[in-house]
């Protein structure tokens, strides 16, 4: 007479519980996926969960499965609620459904769970307005890493009148960990403040060039709307460019005082805390 098979090891169990969770469809058919089949029988399903009282071991694991893809999408409206807003709930519901079927939840955190959702925006046929999403998205995903950056100490304004004078072109800013800079081709700044505000009037869904640096200061994210010109600077700065190069490069694009300029504008975002500090090539 064959022994028994042995009960699952936790492993096991664990793999066949999530294959079961996260199966798209129903509770039954994610018992009897083939993912879930490898790792228990569905005949032995019993020996891994017990029923109840008044819930059979399919119930059971049902329940989990049930709330498994409401988790999912309250978890990624948390990060994604503009993109949330314009899609509407059916049509977020359903994209995050197919979106947790490509990238399940593979942590103990839901933090990382919409790491990918932007890209995987743009190669979702069937969304509304996807150029626009996917650039929104892109937008609540800077917000997100900003947030979740560690902490930097913020380099004080001050210090910029003791560089001297000849050491300027070697200088060499240091961005802060939570900043992000991004360019879109539509005005997601403005329609991301709408959804903040609560205002139904929400701006027109246009093509329109748009720059926009996201950082964090003093433990809230910031959003500041920027000029190509400034983009361009600020974007040399923050990748290492020594600030003698940055300037040359920036200024055949300004007309009048380049130089003023763009010390304002490097004035400004070191006193809004964008960078931790200079170094002197």
């Amino acid at each position: 007479m064959p022994s028994p098979r042995p009960e699952p090891d936790l492993a096991r169990l664990q793999r066949w519980m999530q294959a079961v969770v996260v199966h798209p469809g129903t509770v039954d058919e994610g018992i009897g996926s083939a993912p879930a089949r490898r790792e228990l029988d569905p005949e032995r399903i019993g020996s891994a969960i017990l029923p109840s009282k008044t819930l059979t071991s399919a119930e059971r694991i049902g329940v989990y499965h049930g709330m498994y893809l409401l988790r999912m999408t309250e978890a990624l409206e948390n990060d994604y609620p503009a993109v949330a807003h314009f899609l509407g709930g059916d049509a977020f519901h359903d994209l995050v459904a197919a979106y947790v079927q490509e990238h399940p939840s593979t942590t103990y955190t839901l933090n990382r769970l919409g790491d990918r959702f932007p890209e995987f925006i743009r190669g979702s046929k069937g969304v509304r307005k996807r150029g626009f999403v996917f650039d929104l998205a892109r937008l609540e995903r800077a917000v997100t890493e900003a947030f979740d950056a560690p902490e930097s100490a913020m380099w004080p304004a001050e210090e910029i009148a003791r560089i001297p004078e000849a050491d300027w072109p070697r200088v060499v800013l240091r961005p802060i960990a939570a900043f992000r800079l991004a360019s879109f081709g539509y005005p997601v700044n403005a329609y991301f403040q709408s959804v903040k505000e609560d205002d139904h009037d929400h701006p027109e869904v246009r093509r329109q060039p748009t720059w926009i640096a996201v950082y964090r200061k003093r433990y809230e994210v910031w959003r500041l709307d920027l000029s190509r010109p400034a983009h361009a600077f600020l974007r040399a700065l923050a990748r290492g460019r020594p600030f003698g190069r940055a300037v040359a490069e920036s200024a055949r694009s300004l007309q009048g005082d380049a130089g003023g300029q763009l010390f304002r504008w490097l004035r400004d975002w070191v006193a809004e805390g964008m960078f931790q500090g200079v170094e002197v090539e």
